[in-house]
């Protein structure tokens, strides 16, 4: 039950949007999560700084997921999801922050696991 907001500088193409989906779906196969229950949330064009400026791209990813992970794992999904956001989005990946909440309770079609 991953949850994964790109919040970001830049305009997101709805091609540039499908290349981001199809790598988050590869991308959580990291720390046992699949596409089955993957949700996506995209919101370009923020104004946003970072180290004081705004002159380049910026993206700001948060990543939240039911249970937990181990730091080895997460740091994996960090290089991934860099590595996608750099290449799909043309940001460096210094200028990206990943943020992930592991999440005890997390509720679906009407229940919770």
């Amino acid at each position: 039950m991953p949850y994964i907001q790109t919040t970001t500088t830049v305009d997101i193409s709805k091609a540039q949007e499908l290349a981001l989906k199809d790598g988050y779906a590869k991308a959580v196969s990291v720390i046992g999560k699949s596409e089955k229950y993957l949700m996506l949330g995209f919101q370009p064009k923020m104004s946003m700084y970072f180290s004081g400026n705004a002159d380049e791209p910026i993206a700001f990813i948060e990543v939240k997921f039911f249970g937990s992970s181990t730091n080895e794992k997460l740091s994996l999904l960090t290089a991934e999801i860099c590595k996608l956001v750099a290449n799909v989005l043309e940001i460096s990946p210094t200028r990206i922050y990943v943020k992930y909440e592991e999440v005890s309770h997390w509720g679906w079609s009407g229940y919770n696991f």
